[in-house]
């Protein structure tokens, strides 16, 4: 019989009585000393996780305001330092850091393949040593065009180790979306694959490369790595080349000798992006301590998950399915950070949709599951739409495996319903594991981390996450910045974290980042976390675009997320501006306006319908919906396709030309037409009938306020 389980939480609690002389009497006394003692707080967790710098730091929090907190003033870190901390302890040990498969090697019943702890390094510190030679600086950009395999870690840890800045698109978006970012960051480098292979079809990338060096001038080198095998390429621009298995080859002193960088705590680490509702892409710049630190502190306290080596035989094994071009890729990398051992799945989670003749076929919802099963899953991660679906295939998980050693569900994306709760706690309890917990979370690309989450000592409430994480100083506020209990608001944090963003890429005078979190609750509203009012030297309060609910109970508060409060598309968890579906869309020469919104319910997925305005004399047909959907495939992604797609008379617009996004989506969740709209504000009030006749044929069951 394995040890019974210690949760994490409780380990850390412990160490605070013994090493602080800290003692909690229940949860929300500790998430409430966490949120006011900042300063305390993190320079705990620094210590309980034993970060190193080579010189020494005078405080956590220097300065206390958003934006623009001071942490950490004085340390050096590297992202890529910790992970190899754990090097010869893993590896002593005999645990994998990476284990992966893909959709044909999983169908084709091989076995997963497996990178050990000193490979890892070895290739690392070859890539890295390939970047220098290329002349790559701290601060130059590498943009990468990769999925979900192991080659994308080992190239993010290689430009991370230089002080040269990270940034990732996956290869199923198309060339128009990738280029909408890596232009505005002016990559030296680019890292592509070939091809990639989802929903069993392979799809040729070449010439998708080969337009991304054409229109990027200031890449100078092209590494390639091959995922398809398929023959080598021409690119037009004068950017030198390599394959990234000659790059990653080298293994001999240079390598073994080979050290990251020391870099001040806010040097830039990453830029991810999180589309607005309007304009390009924003590229948010998170830095290597505060992406660090919120992330050791979110999976181990809050995910409840240990390191490989300390934890059992086969130690912990780590999984969130989730593409490269989600936060969740980032989050499922940061199991390195403590030394655990994270497994990844490239491919359709629902398996293949096409047969060998090109055929559509129904989804295998089992695939992911048979994944878990065969690298031994100990926590199981996805998207809540993926549970969802899973359910309503009637999926029995007895058929796919041995899951006898998942501990943990866990979901985020958006809310996960009562119902596929229940079934998953069911499911799971016919496979002989009826204390299973789910780790809900709720969070975003815009600080990489999660303000509500789990805590493995909590009552699990299907339909609610458990509760406000530590250090994240959340609130609902109404319009008028004053907090609520009990009823939904918006989500709003009182108080800087180390992972807010540095600042946008190119955002000069910072004025995009102030208009993308704090303008609607300006300095000195609201009160602080601990009931106190806040003053007027209080900074502005973050604003993350979430409504929020915070259900009392003895000792905590739980957390229901109602979905986005503004008009940003959110599907299966990849975030994108609706300014990017219309130029798409709109470029059509049938189309002379369109709007989308994307309605996310509690307990249901969401619902994305399209509208378009056509030429005069035209009626939309099957054949036009089909070049709309593909013209959103090949500019964004087939995860962006609507659900619908409707001809109406008008969109409706403010007297100043903007779309009405944001009010037609309450409409259409329910809410009446006076409380979303003033007519009087219109360009063109009278369009409105079509729309609350929509909305009433839909009968929506679900509200948000108004």
């Amino acid at each position: 019989m394995p040890p019974p389980h210690i949760p994490q939480i409780r380990l850390y609690q412990d160490w605070l009585s013994t090493q602080r002389g800290l003692t909690f009497a229940d949860y929300d006394a500790l998430w409430r000393w966490s949120t006011t003692d900042l300063d305390a707080f993190w320079q705990s967790v620094w210590d309980y996780f034993d970060l190193q710098s080579p010189t020494p730091h005078r405080t956590a929090l220097a300065l206390n305001r958003m934006p623009g907190a001071v942490w950490f003033p004085g340390a050096q870190v590297n992202y890529v330092q910790q992970v190899f901390r754990h090097v010869d302890a893993a590896n002593a040990a005999g645990l994998p850091a990476l284990i992966s498969h893909n959709e044909r090697s999983l169908s084709a019943g091989e076995a997963a393949c497996e990178l050990s702890w000193p490979a890892l390094r070895q290739q690392v510190a070859s890539l890295a040593l390939h970047l220098k030679r290329q002349g790559l600086q701290p601060g130059d950009r590498v943009a990468a065009y990769l999925p979900n395999i192991p080659e994308a870690m080992v190239a993010f840890m290689a430009v991370a180790s230089l002080g040269a800045v990270w940034s990732i698109c996956a290869p199923d978006m198309g060339t128009a979306a990738v280029l909408d970012r890596f232009r505005q960051i002016e990559p030296k480098v680019l890292i592509a694959c070939d091809g990639v292979r989802y929903g069993g079809r392979d799809l040729d990338r070449r010439d998708v490369v080969a337009e991304l060096c054409a229109a990027l001038p200031t890449v100078t080198h092209l590494i390639v790595q091959s995922n398809l095998g398929l023959p080598e390429f021409a690119i037009e621009s004068g950017a030198t080349r390599a394959s990234f298995q000659m790059a990653t080859g080298q293994n001999d002193a240079e390598t073994t000798a080979y050290e990251p960088l020391w870099l001040p705590f806010d040097h830039p680490l990453w830029i991810v992006y999180s589309s607005g509702t309007t304009g390009l892409p924003k590229p948010i710049v998170h830095g290597h301590g505060g992406s660090m630190i919120v992330a050791l502190a979110l999976k181990v306290l809050g995910n409840d998950i240990g390191c490989s080596y300390a934890a059992n035989s086969l130690g912990e094994r780590y999984h969130w399915y989730s593409s490269t071009g989600w936060v969740m890729w980032n989050a499922q990398m940061a199991g390195l950070l403590n030394g655990t051992t994270c497994c990844l799945f490239d491919g359709n989670p629902g398996g293949a949709t096409v047969d060998a003749a090109g055929q559509r076929i129904a989804p295998d919802w089992g695939t992911l599951w048979r994944f878990g099963a065969d690298v031994r899953a100990s926590f199981f991660g996805a998207g809540a739409a993926f549970f969802a679906n899973c359910m309503k295939a009637d999926l029995d998980l007895n058929a796919c495996g041995d899951l006898s050693r998942v501990r943990a569900l866990a979901s985020t994306g958006s809310p996960l319903s009562e119902e596929v709760q229940n079934w998953g706690s069911t499911q799971f309890a016919t496979l002989g594991t009826p204390d299973l917990w789910w780790c809900n979370i709720s969070g975003g690309t815009d600080f990489a981390g999660a303000f509500i989450g789990g805590n493995r000592e909590l009552p699990l409430i299907p339909g609610e996450m458990q509760c406000r994480l530590l250090g994240c100083a959340v609130e609902a506020w109404n319009e008028q910045g004053q907090p609520v209990i009990g009823e939904v608001g918006e989500l709003v944090c009182t108080q800087p974290m180390p992972s807010m963003p540095l600042y946008f890429w190119g955002d000069t005078g910072g004025h995009r980042y102030l208009a993308s979190y704090f303008d609607m609750y300006p300095a000195g509203q609201g009160r602080l976390p601990g009931g106190g009012d806040a003053g007027p030297e209080t900074g502005p309060v973050w604003r993350h675009g979430d409504w929020l609910k915070l259900t009392p109970h003895t000792g905590y508060s739980g957390c229901v997320i109602y979905g986005r409060s503004d008009a940003t598309i959110n599907r299966h968890g990849l975030r994108m501006g609706t300014s990017e579906l219309y130029s798409a869309v709109e470029a059509l020469p049938e189309v002379l306006d369109a709007m989308v919104v994307d309605l996310e319910y509690l307990g249901r997925e969401s619902y994305m319908p399209l509208f378009v305005v056509l030429r005069e004399g035209l009626t939309l047909d099957d054949a036009l919906r089909a070049r709309l959907n593909t013209a959103i495939k090949t500019a964004l992604s087939p995860r962006f396709v609507p659900n619908d797609i409707f001809q109406v008379p008008e969109i409706p617009r403010t007297l100043t030309g903007k779309k009405q996004e944001l009010p037609i989506k309450k409409l259409l969740l329910g809410q009446p037409i006076d409380k979303v709209l003033n007519r009087d504000a219109m360009a063109n009030a009278g369009c409105l009938d079509w729309y609350v006749a929509f909305a009433q044929a839909r009968g929506s069951q679900t509200t948000i306020p108004a």
